[in-house]
């Protein structure tokens, strides 16, 4: 059974090995660090019997949450491991007053952007030019 908590510091290498291998500019292990100590932010994990499935971030800024990271094992993906983290990560907020989310995502991701439709994202916006490595545009999507 998939389980859902706040991360913890000894998490940190995982999650920042998961995003290295999957993300092409990833955040270090010092950044998720800095991160998880921050009272304006919010990172959560996934895991099953204690094995570490993903994670994601959320930052908080008057009454909304900028979702930050969302990364999930290869082997977990497709299975709801990633619906079930976003929406702990949005009942949680919920209980601090997050009333709206917004993300960024590449135009080309299309299992992402499903992902959010699916969690009731819409698209609201491009930012052109927002992704390196490589350069591609990136979709602005809102929950309120």
């Amino acid at each position: 059974m998939v389980t859902y908590r706040q991360m913890v510091p000894a998490d940190v290498p995982f999650i920042s090995r998961l995003e290295e291998e999957t993300f092409s500019m990833p955040w270090s292990a010092e950044d998720f660090l800095k991160m998880i100590e921050q009272k304006d932010a919010r990172y959560y994990v996934a895991e099953e019997e204690g094995r570490l499935l993903g994670g994601c971030g959320v930052l908080l800024i008057v009454g909304e949450g900028s979702i930050t990271n969302v990364v999930i094992v290869p082997e977990a993906r497709n299975k709801g491991v990633a619906t079930g983290l976003m929406r702990y990560m949005m009942e949680e907020g919920a209980r601090e007053g997050i009333e709206a989310y917004t993300l960024e995502v590449r135009v080309s991701n299309a299992p992402a952007i499903h992902l959010y439709e699916k969690l009731g994202f819409v698209s609201e916006g491009i930012r052109p030019g927002f992704y390196e490595k490589p350069t591609e545009d990136a979709m602005i999507m809102w929950r309120r």
